[in-house]
């Protein structure tokens, strides 16, 4: 199985499944966009072990490109594990203090951010396609973090991953002038004459609203893999069937094994 590991320490593990063709669909771990659920059900338990821990301790959403987030407790635990009408319904992010959970967010080409507070153990995954940039999920979340949960934005760590590239990531004017609204995304867009469309940076525009909700630049790393031209990427702009990368993070428990 094929996995990137983005953080590994002591207290926490984040990383992001990668298309692998020795798996069942390809590690697809997606149960809206597969051909069977058994595959997937199988490949997320391989995840699991990978993981110690289970099936059962992964929490998934219904995403819907929405900007709604949820605070994930141990009444959660298992929801959307094994199957889909148990997920946490219209949510596109998810964040918990608890530990040896695996919260989940699921992307092809969407930007997923996965971060953890390294002072109150705080961990959370966004699932930021273009619409939920321009709805500023990211920028509501922290925002909600810092002024309810009391979270310091210093002290958090964030972790974007693999998404579409700006030089594939062409849209209509339509798209174009949302982000523009946004008043903060003009430097991560140009105009291409040859082909009348326009190509925006959706990871570089996730960051800055990082930036802007008070999270230091130096905490804030990039995966700038491609998922639409890397082999290792599932891509919907490509390939409309297209199974799932799974971004997730593990606030590790006392006793749990370091792997």
């Amino acid at each position: 199985m094929t996995t990137t590991i983005y953080v590994n320490n002591d207290k926490f593990i984040t990383g992001m499944t990668m298309k692998d063709g020795a798996e069942l669909e390809h590690n697809n771990m997606a149960l809206h966009a597969c051909v069977t659920p058994f595959n997937i059900i199988k490949n997320r338990k391989k995840l699991a072990a990978s993981l110690q821990l289970e099936l059962s301790d992964f929490v998934c959403a219904t995403q819907t490109h929405s900007a709604n987030f949820h605070r994930v407790t141990l009444d959660d635990i298992g929801r959307g594990a094994e199957q889909m009408d148990t997920a946490i319904a219209d949510t596109d992010a998810l964040y918990s203090y608890e530990p040896n959970l695996v919260l989940c967010s699921f992307t092809a080409d969407c930007v997923p951010v996965n971060f953890y507070n390294e002072v109150n153990g705080l961990i959370g995954v966004i699932h930021s396609g273009w619409q939920g940039t321009v709805k500023e999920i990211t920028s509501k979340l922290f925002d909600h973090l810092t002024q309810v949960e009391h979270c310091n934005p210093s002290d958090f760590h964030v972790q974007i991953g693999a998404a579409l590239s700006q030089e594939k990531f062409e849209v209509d004017e339509d798209v174009y002038l949302k982000f523009k609204a946004l008043g903060y995304a003009d430097e991560f867009m140009y105009y291409n004459d040859d082909t009348h469309k326009y190509h925006i940076d959706n990871q570089l525009t996730v960051r800055k609203q990082c930036e802007l909700a008070g999270i230091p630049t130096e905490r804030i790393s990039i995966d700038r893999t491609c998922t639409y031209v890397d082999p290792d990427g599932f891509s919907y702009r490509e390939d409309r069937l297209s199974g799932r990368h799974l971004s997730f993070i593990v606030k590790k428990g006392i006793d749990q094994i370091e792997i």
